[in-house]
């Protein structure tokens, strides 16, 4: 097959005659003005000069009649790097920042030459505008000046689909398939599978394609900082338009609407921004962000184009276009899931009339109408609609068709589920599909996509599994099965290689497969599938398979398979079969070396060693033979991430381990070693290298030299600036030394606490390799080397540096992933994390900084999740090929041309010899199989336990037959005479050695039971749960208790304990009791500690305070005796007003008779059924779930009492019985004692003992002792299997029985030892008889005969009473037995008369529980208006009060009013001639209109709302008083009037006038209370009608639930004589017409009528006498009014005699003493006291402060007088020194100088003495007397 085409030629489009040259465009980019519709990624198109200004918006719907467009064409655009993106503006998110600037002109004044210019209007882009294609697409990058050629490398095939790409489908038409793969659009001619590509223009990768409903444009919307969207034209794909501005980082999804003339497209993180486009002229009609979380689809509806809607991460958003006053607004209204969980939605559908069906992630449809769900859609059986995320959903020819992830299509009936609707409070609506197709096993679609094919319609579907299928939706008798038309990877392609022979590579992936691929035919040849999901492949080099076909794979479960490709043709055809294929692969060998995934695989250079790396930390070596054998493993200290051997040209051949943590090792091939115990090897030489980063140093020491140079240029600046000045001749004054900059703080070395992952690495000599790092320690390449001086430290602790650094361009963030080099090493291709491909050329063999300064760069997969995975170049250097994370695989032509590989072919391995004979090779299916280290271990433990287990059975062999021969010396032994025997001691040869058997068992024992001590606590704990689950739950068991002589027996309810709810811990009150006592205690303690101090505060007192406390006892004992007559006086008020509140009004009534009267109405003569319609529930007997619930509580709680009651006697009986039985056999031993003086004939039978069944005493059954257990582990024994040969001999049989009867032997003693006790009572008769015996051969006498004979009678009698008491006690416990029998059998039928009872409230607790819900709702809406009603209520009652208040006032102000006229009038006086004038000033009207405001508001939706202000200026409007027109004027007072008289008039106008505007307002404020008043009334009224309406619905709900529980049957047991309702005398078949009514009731009714009778007279006879009581009781009480009158004018008659005038005792009682002055006299008596204890502690302080004045004066006084001393001395010495000074005889010279120095001594030494004592006189002076 030939090679797909290229990437097309697009040729430009013509210039239409007449359009503008190109300058226009250059000359509107400079202008400034952009469109208001465009941002900074969205340039204006070329216009005319002079239209320039801004077109309105269409939203705003601007009429400009009469312009004409013109009709101007625009040429080409050119590159989007050269358009001046920085210079445009940008917009705002919708069209209302361009209304707003068009308000502004329009409310602006425009000058009269704008005026009179033409209007502008904005030119629209020709319809046949094309750009150019090359100058839009993104080309390679090449290093500036580095010569590399644009072409190094051209795209020759894409074999990869990015299947995981949602809708990464389009159909252009039956024969164009088009699908994103990386960086390119990728259209597949689906008959000739040629492929053409269409490249980003960002080189930022593709986010979505979407087709025009006319097929003749499509979409593409790239990803990268401000994307485009371009719009191709088809099938020319030349640029159409390019669409700027829409996003930040990436569009997710576009659609056309149905007419195609709106875009809506939408973004990624950040900005998720939503926008409508006018595509074809690159304007942005609305635009809003969508979302806060990732949004996935945006669609317009088919019937309604201003209608739209997205979806996304757990939300679903409808939105529409509305238009409003500010022009066309985007509106969006988020769905709200209510009670359905939250869903992310991928797949919906907008139904005809605005409803939207969308799929969820559990499979179940929603339908969604007005932003809610309407009803969800299930199967039936509450079955999903599809078993997982249903992808999408499509409307097609009035069906709706589903897609899911499971693999299904349905089709649904677009009737049904437009009709559907919630039927219960599920939301959940069964529907069965119309047709469902099942397109394959692993098959999970995502879209689909229809097309017609020669009138039939195809759909083609994606499979995220790596499929494209061809599918035939019309479910009909010739529909055709689903078809496979491409199967690719399903996600990333985790490794690649190609053939070191022919043109071939494989793949594989985690999709569990194996793909082949030609890469000259661009045709994939075979795919193998495993168990399991690819991680590692390798191609065989050449030493190891010289033809080329062999491969080997690592898995994700640690398996490595060798699998071979070959050319099946060669192998011989067998008779009647064909081999058609190309290509077969054949599994060769499987091992699993790995018990994680393997990760990289190698082969020595020479193919002797075959190496493995893994995740688990180890790396595997086998031998390379005819098959691999291991020669062992080594352990490394991190995850491999890749092998590398040594180059051939290294002399010694060295593996270099790459691990992710940031190791590195280095070892050599291993030699053949002994393998029997395990693979490991451990004494393999290896060298070490732990990664440290460097990074952080390498950026400060970058920082530092910075800094350096910006000082350095500083200085040669300061320098030549200087020099300058010397140069002009200027003088340079030396600056004063300026304060350096304190420069910022270098940062700190950054280390990252998670190691960098190591990504790849390669040799660049013996020891020395380079490292690419990801993470932190990304952009650069690393070259270490091993340290040959440290081999024995920890790993864990090195920290090595690498000693070279090449920084690599733009890898801060995008490292290097994969690093390929070519055969002859001149090419070094680097696969980037961003998915693009750098090849650097190597015009050396070393790396260095210039060689990587220099690269070509392509940015090939995609930028997001497209990181490079391999990289591989053909074995002859003529392609490459790449693979990604993206599952795309690229292949590339290396600098040569396309048509020379045309004779190239690629060459399949032909098969080995013998092949078609070899038996298919036994895979490892089962992930958890061993590995080959695992099966050793495994091998060598199973050989080491049968080595020890024919160790320990030549050791039990030899033990038996030692056995044996003691066992037969024994015999012999026996055999011997008695005094020949050995004894058992003597065969011990010496004590010691069983000695130390025994305490070598003890500690055997010790052993076991340590080990078998969980096990123990485990059954322990079992049993203490089962006990606990099933034991202690019961609080009483069946015990059937026996009767002795009779067959009756009783038997206790078996009950369980009540649970912890029905009991409530109540308040003990000992606590309470001792908690008042604590604190009754503590208040005595204080009462008694305060006692005391006050005791000792009463012993300090002086006699001034004893005095005082006593004034203060006096008055308050006065102040006592006044409480006590105020008290008294008190409570004779109290009592004369509870005795005249006691007095009953003249309409009181008696509550008994009215409690009486209440309940006869109530409960007599209405006797109506539970059934009758008219029947009204009363409000005490109504009842809910929770009073049912109490009363099923209470019953229970009643039955089990009954129960536990009935229990206890039972087992009081039981222990009755008990008793009984020990007596009897008492009795029965006293009387075998007696029987035995008695001669045999005349014995009477012995009663039997009564025994106790086994079901009297259940709870023996669970007491064991060590023998029942012994015994139970014999039978569990005997029951599993046979005792062995050595457990079977007769020696240990006989040890062990020994050993189990002891303790069952002393059982028995201690059993006779107690039954021996029993026999104390019958000792004596027992002692006399055996004295009898004794006695045996003496001759009785007479005597003797007689006390025979009355011992034989005593006998006897003593013989028949013990057998009547032993009969009389059974008789007695059966008899009470029986009668507690009889009474158990009367609460029996009490019990299930209370069992029916009990199901009867619990059938109505399952009614009242689904009705509750109701009933809550009703009451809370009743509470609801209860409380409102009062609200309202009081409000209205506050409206009252404030309307009573505002009463108030106006009357107030009136009055004011009035008395204001009446001080005028006084004012004027009589016959005043200005009385007219002054009237009419005063009652001038002056009408005032004060400052309003008036806001006008902007429509409801616009956001900025805009207040305008209008102010009226006061005016006086002026009106005469009366009739007359002529004005006269106020201000001014007339001649002859008093001035005073009209300066009053004008202030009282003044009054009046405030006065009535009080007035006024205050009924301006009245009437707004009476509205509110009113308002409130009604609204009173309205909730009092909606609250009669809510009582009526609920006692209709009363009456219904009352019916639902009259439905329910009651079994009530009756007798035949109780049947009273008979028809023609027989009882009726049909009871439905009859009536339950309890006897006790009917016999009340009976006695009732006759009691009434009799209550009725003497009710009559009661009335009568009251009658005649309450006449008399009338005539009383006039005459005792008439006495107390008189009494009262007597008492005031000798009060006026007496004091002159009436006095109230009372008050002369309660004040015939002046406390508060007595007390202010105590008071001061006290502040007295106070105050002189003051005076004496002054005066005692002014004393002792005189005395040491006085002391320190006569220290002064001799100081003085020490001075004045000493300056007599000195004036003395002065004038002897004058005098010596005045000698002039020579002689004394000498003499004289000695004299002289010596007084000049003294002198100093006193004046310093002076000074000293100067100092201290004054300091004495300065001190102060306080």
């Amino acid at each position: 097959m030939e090679a797909a085409s290229a990437t097309p030629v697009l040729s430009d489009p013509p210039l239409l005659a007449g359009g503008p040259s190109p300058h226009s465009l250059a000359g509107h980019l400079l202008s400034g003005r952009p469109s208001p519709y465009c941002n900074e990624d969205v340039p204006s198109f070329p216009r005319e000069q002079e239209q320039n200004d801004e077109k309105p918006a269409e939203g705003a719907q601007a009429d400009h009649s009469g312009v004409q467009e013109s009709k101007t064409s625009l040429p080409k655009e050119s590159s989007t790097a050269e358009e001046p993106e920085e210079e445009e503006e940008q917009v705002e998110s919708d069209t209302e920042g361009v209304e707003g600037d068009l308000e502004e002109q329009d409310n602006s004044e425009v000058p009269l030459e704008e005026q009179k210019r033409p209007e502008k209007i904005e030119e629209k882009i020709s319809e046949t505008f094309f750009y150019s294609y090359e100058d839009i697409c993104s080309q390679p990058f090449v290093t500036e000046g580095s010569g590399i050629p644009m072409n190094l490398l051209t795209l020759k095939h894409s074999f990869g689909y990015d299947c995981t790409r949602s809708v990464n489908l389009l159909l252009m038409d039956s024969q164009t398939l088009m699908y994103i793969a990386g960086n390119q659009v990728v259209l597949l001619d689906l008959k000739t599978t040629l492929q053409s590509y269409l490249r980003s223009s960002s080189g930022g990768g593709i986010g979505f394609i979407t087709a025009h409903p006319t097929k003749q444009y499509f979409a593409v919307g790239e990803k990268g900082t401000k994307p485009n969207l371009i719009i191709y034209d088809y099938p020319s794909l030349r640029p159409y338009r390019i669409l700027r501005g829409g996003t930040e980082k990436a569009y997710v999804f576009g659609d056309f609407n149905e007419a195609g003339t709106l875009l809506a497209s939408v973004g990624s993180s950040p900005d998720y921004m939503l926008t409508i486009w006018d595509w074809k002229q690159e304007k942005i009609v609305l635009r809003s962000k969508a979302f806060s979380q990732d949004v996935y689809k945006v669609t317009f509806s088919a019937d309604n184009e201003e209608q739209l809607t997205t979806s996304g991460a757990g939300h679903i958003k409808f939105w529409k276009m509305a238009l409003t006053f500010t022009g066309l607004k985007l509106q969006g209204a988020l769905g709200r899931f209510g009670k359905t969980a939250v869903t992310d939605i991928i797949g919906y559908v907008e139904l005809p009339d605005g409803k939207v069906i969308s799929g969820t992630e559990w499979g179940n449809l929603l339908i969604w109408e007005g932003g809610l769900i309407k009803v969800e859609l299930c199967r039936a059986g509450h079955k999903p609609c599809h078993s997982g995320p249903v992808n999408q959903l499509v409307l097609d020819e009035g069906e709706l068709v589903t897609v899911g992830k499971d693999g299904f299509i349905r089709v649904w009936n677009f009737e049904t589920i437009d009709a559907a609707d919630s039927v219960d409070d599920t939301g959940l609506l069964e529907v069965k599909p119309m047709n469902e197709l099942h397109v394959g096993k692993n098959v999970s679609l995502s879209f689909m996509s229809k097309v017609y094919d020669s009138g039939q319609p195809v759909w083609y579907a994606q499979d995220t599994n790596g499929a494209i299928w061809e599918l035939d939706l019309t479910f009909s008798n010739v529909t055709r099965d689903p078809k496979c038309l491409f199967t690719f990877h399903s996600g990333r392609i985790e490794a690649m290689s190609v053939s070191p022979t022919t043109y071939l590579f494989a793949t594989t992936a985690l999709d569990r497969s194996v793909r082949v691929y030609d890469f000259i035919s661009n045709s994939q040849l075979i795919e193998m599938t495993f168990k399991q999901g690819g991680t590692a492949l390798m191609w065989a080099p050449r030493v190891v398979n010289p033809k080329g076909g062999l491969i080997a794979v690592g898995f994700e479960d640690g398996v490595v398979r060798i699998i071979e490709v070959y050319d099946p043709k060669g192998l011989p055809v067998l008779a009647g079969q064909t081999n058609t294929k190309n290509a077969e692969i054949h599994l060769k060998q499987a091992f699993k070396p790995h018990a994680a995934a393997v990760t990289a695989l190698a082969y020595e250079p020479n193919g002797e060693v075959f190496a493995t790396g893994s995740k688990d930390r180890t790396v595997f070596f086998f031998a390379v033979e005819d098959e691999y054998k291991p020669i062992g493993f080594i352990c490394v200290p991190g995850p491999v991430q890749a092998l590398e051997w040594s180059p051939p040209s290294h002399v010694k051949s060295m593996l270099l381990v790459l691990c992710e943590n940031g190791f590195v090792l280095q070892v050599p091939v291993p030699e053949e070693q002994d393998v029997v115990s395990t693979y490991q090897i451990k004494n393999l030489p290896t060298q070490y290298f732990h990664f440290y980063s460097i990074k952080s140093q390498i950026k400060l020491e970058e920082e530092i030299a910075l800094r350096e140079k910006k000082k350095q240029e500083k200085e040669e600046a300061k320098l030549e600036w200087i020099k300058q000045q010397q140069e002009m001749g200027k003088e340079i004054e030396e600056p004063e030394e300026e304060t350096e900059e304190e420069e910022e703080p270098l940062p700190p070395l950054y280390i990252p606490e998670k190691p960098s992952p190591i990504l790849c690495g390669f040799y660049s000599a013996p020891g020395k390799f380079w490292l690419s790092l990801g993470g932190y320690d990304s952009g650069f390449l690393y070259h270490c080397e091993f340290s040959s001086n440290d081999q024995q430290e920890d790993p864990e602790n090195r920290q090595d540096e690498p000693f070279e650094v090449i920084p690599i361009e733009d890898t801060d963030n995008n490292p290097i992933h994969q690093i390929s080099f070519c055969t002859s090493r001149l090419l070094m291709f680097c696969g980037m994390q961003n998915g693009s491909l750098r090849v650097y050329p190597l015009q050396e063999k070393e790396l260095s900084v210039d060689t990587l300064k220099e690269y070509w760069s392509f940015n090939i997969h995609d930028n997001d999740y497209g990181q490079i995975q391999g990289i591989c170049c053909s074995y002859d250097d003529r392609f490459l090929i790449t693979c990604g994370g993206d599952g795309n695989i690229f292949t590339f032509n290396i600098l040569s041309p396309e048509d020379v590989h045309k004779e190239l072919k690629a060459k399949i391995p032909s098969p080995r010899s013998g092949l078609e004979k070899e038996k298919a090779t036994e895979d490892i299916e089962d992930p958890n199989a061993c590995n080959i280290e695992e099966v050793k271990q495994k091998e060598e433990c199973e050989r080491i336990m049968k080595e020890a287990e024919e160790k320990k059975h030549k050791k039990r062999e030899e033990l038996i037959a030692l056995r044996q021969e003691f066992l037969f010396l024994l015999q012999k032994n026996q055999e011997l005479p008695k005094h020949m025997q050995l004894r058992r001691e003597q065969y011990e040869m010496d004590r010691r050695i069983l000695e130390e058997l025994d305490r070598q068992t003890a500690q055997r024992i010790q052993l076991v039971q340590k080990e078998l001590a969980w096990e123990r606590e485990k059954h322990l704990i079992g049993l203490q749960k089962l006990q606990n689950q099933f034991r202690d739950s019961l609080e009483f068991d069946t015990v059937v208790v026996h009767a002795i002589q009779s067959n009756h027996q009783i038997s206790t309810y078996r009950l369980l304990a009540m649970s912890e709810k029905y009991y409530q811990d109540k308040q003990r009150p000992s606590w309470k009791k001792i908690e008042k006592m604590e604190v009754v205690e503590e208040k005595r303690d204080d009462r008694v500690f305060k006692g005391e101090a006050e005791v000792q505060k009463s012993e300090v007192q002086k006699s001034a305070t004893r005095y005082i406390a006593s004034k203060r006892e006096q008055i308050r004992r006065t102040v006592e005796k006044s409480d006590k007559v105020k008290a008294k006086i008190e409570k004779r008020k109290a009592e004369w007003d509870e005795l005249y509140k006691s007095k009953p009004s003249d309409d009181y009534e008696n509550p008994k008779d009215a409690e009486d009267i209440r309940e006869a109405q109530e409960n007599m003569g209405c006797y109506k059924l539970k059934t009758d319609a008219n029947y009204r529930i009363p409000e005490d007997k109504r009842v809910n779930a929770g009073k049912k619930a109490m009363q099923l509580t209470s019953l229970e709680m009643l039955i089990h009492k009954r129960k536990v009651n009935m229990n206890k006697e039972i087992m009081s009986l039981r222990d009755l019985k008990v008793s009984v039985i020990d007596e009897i056999k008492c009795l029965v031993q006293e009387l075998k004692s007696v029987q035995a003086a008695l001669d045999l004939p005349e014995h009477l039978t012995l009663p039997p003992i009564p025994q106790l069944h086994p079901d009297e005493v259940p709870e023996k059954k669970f007491e064991y002792d060590h023998d029942i257990l012994l015994k139970f582990k014999e039978e569990q024994e005997a029951k599993a299997k046979p005792q062995e040969e050595l457990e079977g001999s007769p020696s240990s049989r006989a040890v062990r029985q020994g050993f189990l009867r002891a303790p069952s032997m002393e059982h028995t003693s201690v059993a006779q030892t107690a039954g021996s006790r029993l026999m104390k009572t019958a000792s004596s008769v027992v002692t006399e008889h055996q004295k009898v015996s004794e006695i045996e051969k003496a001759e009785p006498t007479e005597m003797e005969l007689e006390i025979f004979k009355r011992e034989k009678i005593k006998n006897l009698y003593l013989q028949e009473t013990l057998i009547k008491k032993i009969n009389a006690l059974v008789i007695n416990f059966d008899a009470e037995l029986c009668f507690l029998r009889h009474n158990k059998l009367k609460l029996d039928v009490q019990m299930k008369s209370a069992d029916l009872h009990h199901i009867t409230w619990y059938e109505e607790l399952l009614i009242l529980k689904d009705l509750e819900k109701h009933e809550n709702l009703l009451q809370g809406r009743i509470k609801n208006l209860l409380s409102e009603q009062q609200a309202m209520q009081s409000k209205s009652n506050s409206y009252l009060a404030e309307m009573e208040d505002r009463k108030c006032e106006i009357l107030k102000l009136q009055e004011c009013e009035k008395s204001l006229y009446a001080n005028f009038q006084a004012s004027l006086g009589e016959n005043n001639e200005f009385a007219h004038f002054l009237t009419k000033v005063l009652k001038k009207k002056v009408k005032c209109m004060e400052k309003k405001e008036v806001d006008r508001e902007a429509d409801e939706g616009d956001e900025n709302e805009e207040e305008h202000s209008e102010e009226s200026s006061l005016g006086i409007d002026e009106e005469d008083s009366g009739s007359e027109d002529e004005a006269f004027d106020d201000s001014v007072c007339p001649e002859n009037c008093s001035e005073a008289l009209f300066q009053n008039t004008i202030q009282l106008r003044q009054n009046r006038l405030d006065i009535e505007k009080a007035l006024t307002e205050e009924k301006k404020a009245a009437a707004n209370l009476r509205k509110k008043y009113n308002a409130l009334v009604k609204k009173v009224k309205a909730v009092e009608s909606s609250l009669d309406a809510a009582e009526r619905e609920l006692e209709t709900f009363q009456w219904e639930k009352q019916q639902r529980l009259n439905e329910l049957c009651v079994v009530v047991p009756l007798k035949l004589h109780q049947v009273e309702y008979l028809v023609n005398g027989e009882m009726p078949s049909d009871f439905s017409q009859a009536v339950v009514f309890p006897n006790k009731s009917l016999e009340y009714l009976q006695k009732r009528i006759v009691d009434l009778r009799d209550e009725k007279r003497i009710q009559r006879q009661i009335y009568k006498a009251a009658q005649e009581k309450y006449k008399q009781l009338v005539q009383d009480k006039k005459e005792m009014e008439k006495q107390i009158q008189r009494l009262e004018e007597k008492c005031n008659d000798l009060m006026v005699k007496k004091f002159g005038r009436l006095v109230d005792f009372e008050a002369v009682q309660v004040r015939f003493s002046n406390v508060h002055e007595e007390e202010l006299e105590a008071q001061i008596m006290e502040k007295e006291y106070v105050h002189s204890q003051e005076l004496k502690e002054w005066e005692e302080r002014i004393s002792a402060l005189q005395q040491q004045m006085m002391k320190l004066t006569r220290e002064n006084t001799s100081k003085v007088q020490q001075l004045n001393h000493f300056c007599l001395e000195k004036q003395r010495l002065e004038t002897k020194l004058d005098s010596l000074m005045n000698d002039p005889g020579a002689e004394f010279q000498g003499t004289q100088t000695k004299e002289v120095a010596r007084l000049e001594s003294r002198l100093k030494h006193v004046a310093h003495d002076t000074a000293l004592l100067r100092e201290e006189l004054s300091l004495l002076s300065r001190k102060k007397v306080p």
